[in-house]
């Protein structure tokens, strides 16, 4: 298990380097001064997503596209991927996750614009998009699509399905001593309940669910931070410093330079609000909208609830706990920083967990089901979904570093055929923008 952790370790440190980081965060700013700061309007978008009035052509309303999407990102990438990325990179990695996610609306807006105009009806009736139908369709690139659906198949096991599963199962046996198959089985059989019924199923419970959870950890959050509000304003200082200059303390953990901080907070950043991954886009594909440009500003808020809100109130608790100093990593950070105020935070952590997991588990399954589909057909679905529910008992069980490696090295290589699509199609992101957003005819049907 060492050797392959070894091995995994290298081939993430390769793909992770300055060209993939350079691409994300360079098509993000890009697509940002390209769209006039897109970001502008997401006062607009937010007000739209509320509406789960039928708007035209789809599976689902648009509300429940965005909380699908949210209940996939919304996840440990949230809780236990800034912990990781704070151990790895210092204060500093928080800042550039944060940056990450402003900057990744105008991505996020892109990735849905492009998948809803290039989506298809298939044979039942039902919606199918996504960047293997933009690569297809948009670029006449087939075999890029065939790679980026072969890359989501195989990516969802690892993102949205092992390392959700394994840091809540490493969370419950350290904090109750409950086996972590125990916990594995709970959620094995809870997600098989689900995902059998499909994307409308798997909407319905996410429409009740990602409010009630994102409100509740960000509330709790807050009420942490407030204990302890004296300590705030050094612990903002010390984040935007590290974040230049990197940062060295004392103890178990030995520093992290600049580059550091912006690597694994550029990585954890795309691995919390997937701006760039393409992965939200599958299910924007699915929303009843009138037009590719409402359902894009409805996908933008994503990022912004996702990293913008929730990645910084649990960064902020982490730094400002101090328990990053000590050399712990991962969940055991976050229990450690959380478990510093007394009944309050283990009770925020761990039910933000619990739900934020559960949550990760079923949106991803739409996306390694609607990826594999393409590939395959509609025969692949069933087995897809029986073996999806096999991998979250594995998950629950296997090595945190294997896990959260191998996420790291198939999420870049599900980014890169999607960032060339949205940078080559850039052209059309801009024209359906200015037809529909900018000349005020949201409300018109589109083609």
């Amino acid at each position: 298990m060492e050797a392959l952790e070894n091995i995994l370790t290298q081939i993430s440190d390769l793909l992770w380097g300055y060209p993939l980081i350079i691409l994300l965060f360079g098509t993000h700013v890009f697509l940002t001064f390209r769209l006039r700061i897109i970001q502008r309007f997401i006062g607009k978008a937010i007000k739209i997503s509320l509406r789960r009035d039928k708007e035209g052509k789809g599976d689902i309303s648009q509300f429940g596209a965005l909380t699908t999407a949210l209940a996939a990102t919304i996840g440990t990438g949230n809780i236990v991927g800034v912990s990781t990325a704070v151990a790895a990179g210092g204060p500093g990695a928080v800042l550039w996750m944060w940056l990450t996610g402003v900057f990744g609306i105008a991505t996020k807006y892109s990735e849905a614009l492009l998948s809803v105009k290039y989506r298809v009806k298939m044979p039942d009736g039902t919606m199918a998009g996504g960047p293997m139908y933009v690569l297809e369709r948009g670029l006449n690139m087939k075999w890029l699509a065939v790679l980026f659906a072969a890359f989501t198949s195989v990516t969802a096991f690892g993102i949205g399905n092992m390392v959700q599963a394994n840091s809540i199962s490493t969370l419950v046996q350290e904090a109750f001593q409950i086996p972590m198959w125990v916990t594995g089985l709970v959620l094995t059989v809870l997600t098989a309940v689900v995902i059998i019924g499909g994307i409308k199923s798997i909407a319905n419970v996410c429409e009740r669910l990602v409010p009630f959870m994102a409100i509740t950890y960000v509330l709790g959050c807050l009420i942490i931070l407030g204990m302890n509000i004296s300590g705030i304003p050094d612990t903002i200082m010390l984040i935007l410093n590290s974040a230049f200059s990197g940062h060295a303390v004392v103890g178990g953990f030995l520093g992290a330079g600049m580059k550091e901080a912006i690597r694994f907070g550029i990585a954890r950043g795309l691995f919390s609000n997937e701006s760039g991954l393409g992965s939200a886009p599958i299910v924007a594909a699915a929303a009843q909208t009138k037009n590719p440009v409402r359902q894009a500003l409805v996908s933008s808020t994503g990022t912004f609830w996702d990293t913008v809100v929730v990645c910084a109130m649990t960064g902020l608790v982490i730094v400002n706990s101090g328990e990053w100093v000590k050399g712990l990593s991962g969940a055991a950070l976050t229990k450690q920083a959380f478990s510093d105020f007394h009944i309050i935070g283990p009770i925020v952590l761990t039910l933000g967990l619990l739900t934020f997991v559960f949550s990760t588990i079923l949106g991803w399954s739409y996306y390694g089901e609607k990826a594999a589909e393409y590939l395959f057909g509609n025969k692949v679905v069933k087995p897809y979904r029986y073996l999806w529910v096999m991998f979250v008992m594995i998950g629950s069980v296997m090595s945190l570093n294997v896990v959260w490696t191998f996420a790291d090295i198939t999420n870049a290589l599900m980014a890169v055929p999607n960032l060339v699509s949205l940078i080559l199609l850039s052209g059309i992101i801009v024209k359906e923008t200015k037809k529909y957003l900018w000349d005020d005819k949201l409300d018109e049907e589109g083609e």
